[in-house]
């Protein structure tokens, strides 16, 4: 085995470091406080791109017996500020110096970094820049991971991810979702990627809500500027969830485990191009209600415009759409987005209204014109557009909307159906 011997254009802190790292035929290794460190990196895979784009670093440790040593462990060692300082950069240090041994040039490190250890501030972390530059790896190939958790100075934490930003590496709030999680750190560091913890999939799976939930995080998220990773995808449902949530990357058992024989980690590549074709044969319907409702109710749906255009009122117009239990109501809107005359409602939903929401169920000369199915009706008339599942203000219950814009009388007018997204739940009580 060899050491990286100190030299004397190292900065100090790389002259600390260099001596606790040992080469073997297997990559290097590190010691601290009796334990060997090695490196395990586990593949994250782009789902657009059906490839691996990135490698997350993971500390191991072993000790004299080479027993496996549990990571907290590892972490609760140090007894002060400096041994955690220390024994954070050991692991980076490490990292890089596996990655920059590897054949891969093109791809991402992710490297976990204590937020305790970046708020301590930009000086404490200086040595950084010279590790890059001593090992050869160019920063825009490392993604600094920021775990998300409380700190004591926020202001010395977004001086300190700036640092990195200007170093010119990518930076990653890791576990959004879980504990601490709020948009406040987002909107305050900026970073490239979020990485949702596994804690929101895990409610997706059975909790159709916590779906919605989660597809709207990654929306909002795009929205702000960041791309997204969802992590901790162990199933072949979880992975239909992750690609129906329009995440960026996946990462996880399912995809890969994180793995010490780095020489063969590009060889361990899962069948994403099966992945996304199961994803658009089997579960399209499943995950994306809306064409099976459009497919069945458009024939109810195109004969009530039939009869409004010639002339027909709208109760005797969408008497038969209303007879189905799940229509909950039909109503018109003007070109202008003003509803025309009073909204119809079904038998059932007349029977199963929710006296909490009373307030808003007068909906005479109401104003759509935000609406995107009045939008989207205006925009093609004449053909039948329906909207994604969302929130009815009118009764608080999730529905979908059918939208038709016809023309009667030289006025452009639209038909619009409400059904309800899950009809066996009903209404919210």
């Amino acid at each position: 085995m060899s050491k990286i011997l100190p030299n004397s254009l190292a900065s100090p802190e790389l002259e600390l470091l260099g001596p606790m790292l040992d080469h073997h035929d297997y990559g290097w290794s590190a010691s601290f406080q009796g334990l060997t460190l090695r490196t395990a990196l586990q593949p994250i895979f782009s789902i657009s791109h059906k490839r691996v784009v990135g490698y997350e670093a993971l500390i191991r440790a072993f000790d004299t017996d080479n027993s496996s040593v549990l990571p907290l462990h590892l972490f609760g060692l140090p007894t002060t500020e400096a041994e955690n300082v220390l024994l954070d950069r050991l692991c980076r240090y490490l990292h890089i110096q596996n990655y920059s041994s590897l054949s891969e040039q093109v791809n991402w490190l992710f490297l976990n970094v204590s937020p305790k250890v970046v708020a301590s501030g930009r000086q404490n972390d200086s040595f950084f820049g010279q590790l890059l530059e001593r090992t050869g790896l160019p920063p825009h190939r490392v993604v600094i991971e920021i775990v998300e958790q409380p700190t004591d100075d926020s202001a010395q934490l977004r001086e300190a991810v700036a640092y990195y930003q200007q170093l010119g590496c990518l930076t990653a709030i890791d576990d959004f979702g879980a504990g601490h999680s709020n948009f406040e750190r987002i909107w305050n560091l900026s970073p490239d990627i979020v990485k949702l913890d596994r804690s929101l999939l895990t409610r997706a799976i059975d909790d159709k809500k916590a779906r919605q939930i989660l597809n709207g995080i990654a929306s909002l998220l795009h929205q702000s500027g960041c791309l997204v990773l969802l992590e901790g995808v162990e199933t072949h449902d979880q992975a239909m969830i992750a690609i129906d949530a329009g995440v960026d990357f996946v990462q996880g058992f399912y995809f890969s485990r994180p793995s010490l024989d780095l020489a063969d980690i590009d060889r361990k590549t899962p069948d994403l191009e099966q992945l996304l074709t199961d994803y658009k044969s089997r579960d399209r319907v499943q995950l994306d209600p809306t064409q099976q409702i459009t497919d069945f109710f458009s024939g109810f749906f195109q004969s009530a415009v039939n009869q409004l255009r010639t002339g027909q009122t709208l109760k005797i117009a969408c008497n038969e759409l209303l007879t189905h239990h799940a229509v909950s109501r039909c109503y018109l809107i003007d070109a202008l987005g003003v509803q025309v005359d009073d909204t119809l409602l079904s038998a059932s939903s007349s029977h199963n209204l929710d006296p909490r929401f009373r307030p808003l169920e007068n909906t005479s000369s109401a104003d759509w014109y935000r609406q995107l199915y009045l939008k989207q009706a205006l925009a093609q008339p004449d053909r039948i557009q329906v909207t994604r599942p969302y929130l009815s203000i009118t009764g608080a219950y999730m529905c979908v909307t059918l939208s038709l814009a016809y023309v009667h009388a030289g006025q452009m007018k639209v038909l619009c159906c409400d059904i309800l997204a899950n009809p066996e739940a009903g209404r919210r009580s």
